[in-house]
């Protein structure tokens, strides 16, 4: 049984960063992104540092524009609204959560879809960066998708639903479980899934109260902090073939997928 290490996601991450930085080095200009934030949240601070770190490596321009906590949503969509028409980022992103009088969905709409490096915007032609990060580790590990049952456990707008999309173009025979699935029928496609896909955010969700296909694998991309320390959707070291760790998993292949994203933007596919 092939568990999933560390190590082997920082090593596919790390073989994509060299190929980007060699792709940007031979680039007449650099690309350029603003990360805008607006919160104090430990785990978002940790991301943006996370983010600002990669752009660095990559050799692509990183802005970070720190908004202080009182910002109202009209003054942050003044800023959304400048960024949108400057010429010198290529795209941005609104860093989550925002502080609370700020209609998350409005600031999202807010983005124009052509510089919406996140792909939220229901008109943006980019793929949110979870779910891209996903497939393509899941292609880079040469995952068999085809025809397989896939399982995708949550449906927000950002996950579940557009992982759920990506799947089906892989041909995959696709299915959503939520909050009002049975207990019944979440152990039956569980038992039947050849990849699962959890994003609940609950730590240790899926345990082993269900059975799972030895050669199944385990896509963990929730991340709760416990007394024990951060933990995934997933229990640890459960009875699959593949399990992505947490921490140290999808978030990597997440801010990968963000470069990735900026370089669609920037008229660069690679």
């Amino acid at each position: 049984m092939k568990l999933l290490s560390n190590m082997t996601i920082k090593e596919y991450v790390a073989l994509r960063k060299e190929e980007i930085k060699s792709l940007v080095a031979g680039l007449e200009r650099k690309p350029c992104i603003a990360i805008v934030q607006v919160n104090e949240d430990a785990g978002s601070c940790a991301y943006v540092r996370g983010k600002l770190k990669d752009a660095d490596e990559l050799g692509i321009k990183a802005d970070l524009i720190k908004l202080p906590l009182e910002t109202t949503q009209e003054e942050l969509l003044k800023v959304i609204d400048t960024l949108n028409q400057d010429d010198i980022h290529d795209g941005f992103i609104v860093q989550m959560p925002l502080p609370k009088g700020i209609d998350e969905e409005a600031i999202k709409l807010a983005v124009d879809p052509k510089k919406d490096v996140d792909g939220f915007h229901p008109l943006s032609s980019l793929v949110p960066c979870t779910p891209k990060g996903i497939i393509n580790y899941l292609h880079f590990e040469k995952i068999p998708m085809q025809g397989k049952n896939a399982v995708v456990i949550g449906r927000s707008n950002i996950v579940g639903k557009p992982m759920a999309k990506l799947l089906l173009k892989e041909n995959m025979n696709v299915t959503i479980l939520h909050s009002k699935t049975t207990q019944e029928d979440m152990a039956f496609y569980i038992a039947h899934a050849d990849v699962i896909v959890v994003a609940i955010g609950k730590a240790g969700f899926l345990d082993n109260r269900f059975t799972y296909k030895k050669d199944a694998v385990i896509v963990d991309v929730g991340i709760s902090r416990t007394d024990d320390g951060l933990k995934g959707d997933a229990l640890a070291g459960l009875p699959v073939g593949l399990q992505t760790p947490v921490p140290g998993g999808v978030g990597l292949a997440t801010r990968l997928a963000l470069y990735e994203n900026l370089l669609e933007i920037y008229g660069v596919n690679k």
